[in-house]
């Protein structure tokens, strides 16, 4: 059974170019921050304050200065990921990210704790987008997706537990509500996109095509077959009718008879 394989809608190039960008980006900030000690920090989020809603906007560029496995633990993870997405999905891309980007960053400056800690980060963008890319392969049935989130899970086996309070100074809330918006953007998008594989016969029956009668169509070639065998049988019939046999019989001669022609 033939499948309509309309996989994705994003091209190879893109899906690497636009994430190696965004890499570019963080890791330049982060080596500014690094070399001229400017305390970026302070650009993240503050929850609660209005000195931390700017942060909404500008703390996924933002990792910790002292803390060198921040931004590389979230480099690869936001590769992937960002780079499935655009694949996969590219004419809601964009609107994805941001969605994922300022409603989790929202989220958490409006219902995290004010504890006077600054919240930094790609890492909730990053739960948006495995969130998305899982829930949206489950609509589509597409395995790609599934396989692509779980090897991210798979590379960092303490992914899932980012989402729990812990002692760590790690913004499980940020997680939290990235991988919530994730899940919303996805159920909000689930017709838009590429659309679920279908097979041919489902195509045919949406635009009104009756797909071919194959058990008809194999009858009627065993009934043909037949009709073929019993002409077949009936010509041979005929020819054998048609033969005729002819007997040439010659009488044989008593011997008296023969005798008498001896004297004679």
């Amino acid at each position: 059974m033939k499948r309509f394989n309309y996989i994705h809608d994003g091209n190879m190039l893109e899906a690497l170019l636009y994430p190696f960008l965004l890499l570019l980006i963080l890791w330049s900030i982060y080596l500014m921050d690094f070399t001229f000690h400017l305390d970026l920090y302070k650009y993240g989020v503050l929850p609660q304050t209005m000195e931390g809603l700017k942060g909404i906007f500008f703390m996924p560029f933002i990792h910790s200065q002292r803390d060198f496995t921040h931004i590389v633990n979230n480099s690869l993870p936001t590769f992937v990921l960002l780079a499935a997405l655009i694949y996969y999905y590219r004419k809601i891309a964009l609107y994805v990210v941001l969605a994922i980007w300022l409603g989790g960053g929202f989220l958490l400056w409006n219902l995290a704790p004010s504890t006077g800690s600054y919240h930094i980060g790609i890492s909730g963008v990053i739960y948006g987008l495995f969130s998305f890319l899982f829930v949206s392969g489950i609509f589509r049935k597409r395995t790609p997706m599934w396989a692509i989130s779980l090897f991210v899970i798979f590379l960092y086996g303490s992914l899932i537990w980012g989402i729990f309070p812990t002692e760590k100074p790690i913004s499980w809330e940020g997680h939290l509500f990235g991988l919530i918006v994730g899940i919303v953007a996805a159920i909000a998008a689930r017709n838009q996109g590429p659309k679920p594989l279908k097979y041919w016969y489902e195509i045919e029956q949406e635009m009104g095509i009756e797909p071919p009668d194959l058990e008809g169509m194999y009858k009627e070639n065993l009934r043909r077959a037949q009709e073929r065998e019993e002409m077949r049988k009936a010509q041979e019939e005929e020819q054998i009718k048609a033969q005729n046999v002819v007997y040439y019989y010659i009488p044989k001669q008593p011997a008296e008879d023969k005798d008498q022609n001896k004297e004679q």
